[in-house]
């Protein structure tokens, strides 16, 4: 797969079974968690561009392969949550989370943003995670120890963007 073939769009109710199925299959998320996402996904998918979440689909020859969803901090000036970021296990590696993220960083700058946050576990198994966030120009402001569950920290990295002009 290039690049080229990628293409970004809003997410639309079409798509919630094969992301639902993208983010099971990156094993990366407990059952609780799955289930957070959906919600999450659900929510973005009824409310549509007006609500709080906001979400975005990556596809390859129409067929969905990623999935990201961002939204305004409650109560802050200009910051910004990456709420989820999933990419189905073939496209790992190709490009595909990157330009999610771009994405959603040029939509939080055009919208006046100025700060994004993500948050991540700090497990070994998230080893790459952690370096997709730091490739992608994030840095990690914080960490909380034992914040999932015992050994498993709660890793925080942001990035400064810039209000469109």
């Amino acid at each position: 797969m290039t690049l080229s073939a990628l293409t970004l769009r809003p997410t639309c109710a079409t798509d919630r079974d094969a992301i639902i199925a993208l983010v099971q299959a990156t094993r990366f998320f407990r059952e609780n968690e799955l289930g957070i996402a959906i919600e999450v996904l659900d929510d973005a998918l009824a409310q549509g561009p007006g609500g709080h979440y906001q979400s975005y689909t990556a596809l390859v020859n129409a067929a969905p392969v990623g999935w990201l969803c961002f939204g305004a901090t409650p109560c802050t000036l200009g910051t910004f949550d990456i709420y989820w970021l999933a990419v189905a296990p073939a496209q790992q590696g190709h490009g595909v989370g990157s330009r999610l993220l771009s994405h959603a960083e040029e939509l939080i700058r055009a919208g006046g943003g100025r700060l994004i946050v993500i948050e991540t576990s700090g497990q070994n198994r998230y080893a790459s995670t952690q370096m997709f966030y730091r490739k992608n120009g994030y840095i990690e402001a914080a960490r909380v120890p034992d914040f999932y569950a015992p050994g498993d920290a709660k890793i925080i990295y942001t990035k400064v963007v810039t209000a469109a002009s």
